[in-house]
């Protein structure tokens, strides 16, 4: 057994569940303690100061810069006796990540004297690097000047003794280089419009906000195996790997007893998300062995956003006191589940009322049914765009395969709001039990059940799920700003035309309620071919969504293309959400991206199966010549042939196999140097898609086979039944 590989095991076997501080006290107690909440500003702010966040985080109101000193002050104050010594503006760059500069509150005045200093300009404001950061070609390397400004909506918090200020980041020139400007322009968007259409049913209505949960799947590693393998240190997966022959296929893993070392783990990194105003709610084992989940109560989308991207962090640096890593990689490991991160997405008024609740009887809830319409119209509309907002290297791994959707688009509703939408197309009656809610008697001795108005369906990437929407497709990795202002984009776009073909009607005499549901009528027939309630792994779908026009995902650069095609131009343009040159900016990181970690990966598996597998492979079968060599020694030619027939064929096999890997090893570095070569952005992430990405499928097949026969104890990388089924 390789040094690496014992040192590893060794390891594990000495972490062991610990027992870390716990709060006593009720979450309530201290949930938001490290966060500058409303509460916390009416102590430390003055009432105007006040009145002015409040406005800016209620309507959408600028700060007055009059007021910043102020505001600025009362944070200084709350963070430095919250032990803070530290301020940063905390944004989020292309790269699914956050990034952070930490500035000191400690300052010295003319006299030489210290004290703490944060003034107004500072919180509102700062430089940064706009060349560093992927920016598409926005800014070279002589134009590197970029700004944060302070994003009010999304209250500050205090994490490892600094202030963080949550911000945007945008180049000189004023165009994005973040993912959180134009999350928050589409939200913008997407509330005037929705406004506009509930306006149609109720006056009172000034403001719908986008509400937003997003379950957070992930992987725990030993740290120990973690540092055994250089795949999954640079790349965060497993290249290569043989199946467990148990992993999940008995579903024993699934809401099953969770082990006493994660669950210390679980309660560490819940405990510090209270703190930080996260209201984590749910917590289980998910399907493949040693994946979890945990999920938060939904909250306005721009500050969920934040709240997953600190979660994410928080995660990990919890994971190194409990000696795990965590994988937010979509498919860490081949031939069990992949993790995504569902999208719950939803829209409630100022008023309290959800958007997407059907109530008892959907048929005459017009309300519900011109959102609810409007919503899947805008994701026919726009379904490619949709799926390829979700496309990723990591993710292209993942989508299609074990419990993940397919990596084509269609929705799903449930039987009770078909039957609702069929009724709609047909002008049918919608038939009895529309208004009372069936129940389900199992034994008396268990209450009813009262089911409801639809099932799940976990083969769907956009499914309704009785009050919301589930974008199921997104990866688990990922910051999901991009595929949610796609959405709220595509929805903005769609509640305009509703209310602009409802105005047409109304204006040609048409009665309020009647031009209301002739514009339903025609949603739902230009809609029909997204709408699918069956089996999304099921061969026949594939053949009917290509019927129906829906266009998969066949490759990732090729998805790419959709962000800047002439539809989706016109989408981001109409609200300005993003411009042409900002769509065409992100087009080219996405390629990229793409690129690079291909290009690491490739690099990687080359490097494991030239230093690690091949000389393993090589050093067992020399092992078992010098054994038919002794036995030949010891009973002559012809009784060593009959005795060692088994041992020859597998020195044969190896040697096949080893040649194989060599071959195909070389033969990816040569398409690789040739990719290298080629300057345009999508011919090089298409070359490597195309030329490079086959060899490591068939490397790692035949790697695998080798795996399988290697003597264990020389196998020299940490296996599947070890990194997967040890607790």
């Amino acid at each position: 057994m390789s040094n690496f590989r014992i040192r590893a095991l060794q390891e594990f076997s000495t972490h062991r569940a610990e027992r870390f501080f716990e709060e006593n006290r009720p979450v309530s107690e201290y949930f938001g303690q490290n966060v500058f909440t409303l509460e916390k500003m009416r102590k430390y702010l003055s009432p105007d100061a006040y009145a002015q966040v409040v406005s800016s985080i209620r309507e959408g109101v600028s700060i007055d810069r009059r007021f910043a000193d102020q505001i600025a002050a009362g944070m200084k104050t709350w963070a430095v006796e919250m032990g803070a010594t530290h301020y940063t503006h905390w944004f989020h760059p292309m790269t699914d990540s956050t990034a952070e500069k930490h500035e000191a509150f400690v300052d010295r005045d003319a006299e030489g004297h210290i004290f703490e200093n944060f003034k107004g300009s500072t919180l509102v404001q700062q430089e940064s690097d706009g060349s560093s950061f992927p920016n598409g070609g926005l800014r070279n390397t002589f134009e590197a000047r970029g700004y944060t400004a302070w994003d009010p909506s999304s209250p500050a918090f205090i994490l490892d003794n600094t202030l963080c200020i949550p911000t945007v980041f945008v180049a000189y020139t004023g165009e994005s280089l973040d993912m959180k400007l134009p999350l928050l322009k589409s939200l913008r968007a997407l509330d005037r419009a929705a406004v506009d259409v509930v306006r149609l049913f109720d006056r009172n209505v000034r403001k719908v906000e986008v509400m937003l949960g997003p379950e957070q799947e992930y992987f725990l590693v030993d740290d120990a195996f973690y540092r055994a393998r250089p795949d999954l240190q640079i790349c965060n997966r497993t290249l290569i790997g043989h199946t467990a022959a148990k992993d999940q296929q008995l579903e024993d893993h699934y809401f099953g007893t969770i082990p006493s070392r994660t669950m210390a783990f679980m309660k560490d990194f819940e405990t510090n998300a209270y703190k930080l105003g996260i209201l984590l709610k749910t917590r289980h084992n998910e399907v493949a062995p040693n994946q979890f989940e945990c999920a938060p109560l939904y909250c306005e989308a721009n500050l969920a956003i934040d709240h997953n991207l600190i979660l994410m962090l928080l995660m990990r640096k919890v994971a190194k006191k409990h000696h795990f890593k965590v994988l937010f990689h979509e498919k860490p490991f081949d031939g069990v589940n992949g993790s995504g991160k569902h999208c719950n997405w939803s829209l409630v008024t100022d008023t309290g009322v959800n958007l997407l609740s059907p109530g008892r009887t959907p048929r005459t809830n017009l309300q519900f049914l011109s959102i609810f319409v409007s919503v899947i119209r805008a994701v026919y509309e726009h379904n490619y765009l949709l799926m390829s907002s979700v496309a990723s290297l990591s993710n292209s791994y993942r989508l299609g395969g074990h419990e993940a959707p397919p990596a084509v688009m269609s929705v799903f509703v449930g039987t009770t709001l078909d039957k609702v939408l069929r009724s709609i197309e047909d002008m049918s009656d919608y038939g009895e039990g529309d208004t009372e809610r069936e129940r389900l008697s199992v034994v008396s001795e268990i209450p009813e059940i009262l089911p409801d108005n639809t099932d799940r369906n976990r083969t769907s990437p956009f499914a309704f799920t009785g009050n919301r929407f589930e974008f199921r497709a997104v990866g688990s990795s990922v910051n999901v700003s991009a595929p949610m202002y796609v959405l709220n984009a595509a929805v903005a776009q769609q509640l305009r035309r509703f209310k602009g073909l409802v105005d047409e009607k109304m204006a040609a005499g048409e009665k309020h309620d009647d031009a209301i549901f002739q514009v339903i009528r025609q949603f739902v027939l230009e809609s029909k071919a997204i709408r699918f309630e069956g089996n999304g792994y099921g061969k026949e779908w594939k053949e009917e969504s290509a019927r129906r026009g829906l266009k998969p995902l066949d490759s990732v650069p090729e998805a790419n293309k959709a962000l800047i095609s002439p539809e989706t131009v016109k989408l981001f343009a109409e609200d300005s959400i993003l411009s042409d040159r900002e769509l065409y900016a992100r087009y080219e990181v996405q390629q990229e991206t793409y690129t690079k970690k291909l290009q690491i990966e490739a690099r990687v598996l080359g490097d494991l199966i030239v230093n690690h597998i091949v000389p393993t492979a090589i050093k067992f079968q020399n092992t078992l010549i010098d054994n038919c060599r002794g036995l030949r020694d010891l009973f002559g030619q012809e009784k060593m042939e009959q005795m060692c027939s088994s041992q020859l064929k597998m020195i044969e096999k190896i040697s096949r196999y080893v040649d194989s890997l060599r071959r195909d090893v070389h033969d990816m570095i040569e398409e690789r140097k040739k990719a290298n070569q080629l300057q345009d952005v999508t011919d090089r992430a298409t070359a490597y898609c195309e030329c490079v990405l086959p060899y490591m499928g068939r490397i790692r097949e035949v790697s695998d086979k080798l795996e399988m026969l290697v003597d264990d104890e020389l196998w020299p990388l940490p296996k599947y039944r070890e990194m997967l089924l040890s607790r």
